[in-house]
């Protein structure tokens, strides 16, 4: 009677264990998700080496996480379950404290666990932050309230060629405690501490520069299998600088030296042509959400048309027609951010 009684138990729980693992199947079933996107648990899908190395640390990190939460959780029913107090039992059932290799147990597994997140973590942070010298892409990126600017300050091209596409800066530099600078017209004295706001020295400017407006979306031309180093830094306010399909994002800061912020960063590569998103990810003002861009991500060959017909005075969209890419943005919409244009209805209808 009591083997039966144990038996039948057993088999309750078997039932229940295998309808769990057919409504998960099936969620993920119905959802349409692949494998592939399944494992991704949310994350975009990475066009880089360095956006898959941490999509794959995220996955497992997660599956480990579910692991771990599955174990607490069958434990805590199990406990609920078969130690509820019963008729003729004592108050408390048998306690396992100052049980010294189960206490070593519940200390050890924890400490492995973390250490070996920590240790595929620091690898695949060392492959994100991983520097290069003299990579054939240099971009500058400037963001400022509500667009970004993006400028190439050098580019070497699949036939050899080198191009130092820099132009000086127009906003002067920053004088010293005392020295008289014109600003704006009028002669102004350094600033014993701080910077003038007017001059941005910090900033870079490339005779080949593409500019977001309220009614056009900077489109960032990139080749594909190429090292691709950007340089980031803000004319006004703390921006960020995010593209899902990097699975990577890293604040752009106004003075980055004096901020103490490493405001460069390369990726390894864009593994294939297309057009990703990107947007700030930092609360920047008023109309934040608004500022968007796209890279479009094109091959060598066609870059170095793009770059040529630049060069040759083409402007952005024209340079794009003639690679055979469609001349404007195709990822995201521009938003009027005009303040003076700005009202309820019009927020409502852009939105």
């Amino acid at each position: 009677m009591l083997a039966g009684s144990g038996a039948g138990r057993r088999g309750s729980w078997a039932r229940r264990l295998t309808v769990a693992a057919g409504l998960v199947g099936g969620m993920l079933a119905m959802s349409g998700c692949s494998a592939d996107e399944a494992m991704r648990f949310g994350w975009p899908e990475g066009v880089t080496p360095q956006a898959r190395d941490m999509t794959t640390l995220w996955s497992w990190s997660v599956v480990a996480a579910l692991i771990m939460g599955a174990l607490v959780w069958g434990l805590t029913f199990w406990t609920i379950t078969f130690h509820r107090k019963k008729e003729g039992t004592p108050d408390f059932p048998r306690q396992t404290g100052y049980n010294v290799p189960l206490e070593l147990f519940y200390t050890a597994v924890p400490f492995v666990i973390v250490a070996i997140l920590f240790y595929f973590t620091v690898l695949v942070q060392t492959k994100v932050e991983k520097m290069e010298p003299n990579p054939p892409v240099l971009v500058d990126v400037t963001a400022f309230q509500w667009n970004w600017r993006f400028g190439y300050r050098e580019v070497k091209l699949d036939d050899g060629t080198q191009l130092n596409l820099e132009k000086p800066n127009p906003y002067g530099t920053q004088p010293k405690p005392g020295e008289a600078v014109m600003v704006d017209g009028k002669e102004k004295h350094g600033p014993n501490n701080g910077r003038f706001q007017e001059i941005r020295d910090y900033l870079h400017f490339s005779k080949i520069e593409t500019q977001g407006s309220s009614a056009e979306i900077p489109v960032l031309v990139l080749p594909t299998n190429t090292r691709i180093e950007f340089d980031l830094a803000s004319a006004d306010v703390v921006h960020s600088f995010y593209v899902p399909q990097f699975a990577f994002k890293r604040d752009v800061f106004p003075n980055p030296q004096q901020n103490h912020t490493n405001n460069r960063f390369q990726i390894s590569e864009i593994d294939r042509p297309g057009a990703f998103v990107g947007r700030c990810a930092e609360m920047c003002g008023d109309y934040h959400s608004m500022m968007n861009f796209e890279i479009r991500a094109v091959t060598p060959d066609k870059f170095a048309q793009y770059i040529k017909d630049r060069l040759a005075g083409e402007d952005n969209a024209a340079a794009l027609a003639a690679i055979g890419e469609q001349p404007q943005a195709v990822t995201t919409a521009p938003f009027n951010t005009r303040r003076t244009a700005r009202t309820a209805s019009s927020v409502g209808e852009n939105n």
